[in-house]
């Protein structure tokens, strides 16, 4: 088989970027060594920026995030009780959107099966050859037989763990990361939110969240040491956990119920550069990492393939390869930003029990400093919803 671009990666990065390709004209072939129920059933983030709501609609699929998503003014923060919301409207005229990532995916594998674009799901065995000249290939397994794609570019869309980034050569790529002492204890739950907007909670015994995928089902979310273990939290622990991290007007209004799902996320930060090697490039989880607590990583990644996509339209198009050369510092200095943003909310609201009491202290002037300082809040306002880019 050949085709100008192989995507790996069948997850929203990838299928976003097979979606910008072909509505220019460009083939490509998507390799996910997963199922698609398997893809289907991850449970990711749900927070858009204004910027990926917008691009969804670009791309053809952003009917249904329109009628089901959930619109977005602002945030909640709370420091030990007292309550700050921060008003994405007032203060720089824009929104995010709550529109859980599943069903994102399941709006790209909609589009791209309606189309007949080629995806090959359950690729075993996937390896990369030949990407720093000019004839790459992807070899793969598929129903016991080997088999191999010709191309003309390779993009890594399959995330952390991925072939795309193990397949560099250790001495041409250097990631930066940051691992955190703790994780997200996380619960789906079939009742209403307990606010009508998402609440990011800090307080002495840990970091909480209050976020939704619908009008019906809502996530929460606890800090948890590094090292703890879901069977060690059955839901009674964990509501009574949830509610004494609260302001206690909200921890009355909270509806519980048996967990649909539980599960522990750890936190780190990371970064791979360059993104590029030769005719491979890598964008989304496989080029970044950063905590939940900005919910930037599915942002990121749609703000990569764009940027990528732009650079093969360009390269097919008008024979230049100039986007295809600034692809990785156009996208790194992009991604430096989000990951400071990230770190700073990821500081402000949880505990680091290694800082001490001068520590909260620093975190609680912090907090104080947000809620005198409209510049303050016009800052993490323009970061939340969104760097230009």
């Amino acid at each position: 088989m050949r085709t100008q671009v192989v995507i790996i990666g069948a997850g929203p990065a990838g299928l976003t970027l097979g979606r910008l390709l072909e509505r220019a004209g460009i083939d490509a072939v998507i390799l996910e060594r997963r199922s698609a129920d398997y893809v289907l059933g991850r449970i990711r983030a749900g927070v858009l920026e204004q910027s990926s709501v917008e691009l969804l609609d670009e791309i053809g699929v952003g009917e249904r995030m329109r009628k089901e998503g959930i619109p977005h003014d602002g945030v909640e923060l709370s420091f030990d009780g007292d309550m700050l919301r921060i008003d994405f409207q007032d203060l720089i005229g824009r929104k995010v959107m709550i529109y859980g990532q599943t069903e994102v995916t399941k709006d790209l594998m909609d589009a791209r099966a309606a189309s007949g674009a080629v995806t090959i799901y359950k690729a075993g065995d996937v390896s990369l050859h030949d990407f720093g000249g000019a004839s790459p290939k992807v070899r793969y397994v598929k129903d016991g037989v080997s088999r191999e794609i010709a191309c003309d570019f390779i993009a890594g869309c399959d995330g952390s763990h991925g072939v795309s980034r193990s397949s560099v050569p250790e001495d041409a790529v250097q990631t930066f990361e940051r691992v955190y002492p703790f994780g997200w204890l996380g619960v789906l739950v079939d009742k209403p939110p307990v606010a009508d907007e998402l609440i990011y909670a800090h307080h002495q015994r840990g970091f909480a969240l209050c976020s939704m995928r619908s009008h019906t089902r809502s996530r929460y979310y606890v800090q948890v040491d590094a090292g703890e273990k879901v069977e060690a939290w059955p839901d009674g622990r964990f509501w009574d956990e949830l509610r004494a991290r609260l302001n206690p007007d909200v921890a009355e209004r909270l509806q519980t119920g048996p967990s649909i799902e539980k599960s522990i996320a750890p936190l780190r930060s990371l970064v791979a550069e360059p993104l590029r090697f030769g005719r491979l490039f890598l964008a989304g989880d496989a080029a970044h990492i950063v905590p939940p607590t900005g919910a930037k990583g599915l942002n990121m990644a749609f703000h990569d393939v764009r940027i990528l996509a732009e650079a093969l339209i360009e390269h097919y198009a008008e024979k230049s390869d100039a986007g295809i050369d600034a692809y990785s510092s156009r996208v790194l200095a992009r991604t430096w930003k989000t990951e400071r943003f990230s770190w700073w909310m990821t500081s402000l609201l949880h505990t680091f029990p290694e800082t001490g009491p001068f520590g909260r202290r620093i975190q609680r002037a912090e907090f104080d400093y947000l809620a005198s300082s409209r510049a303050a809040q016009e800052s993490l306002a323009e970061n939340y919803t969104g760097l230009p880019g």
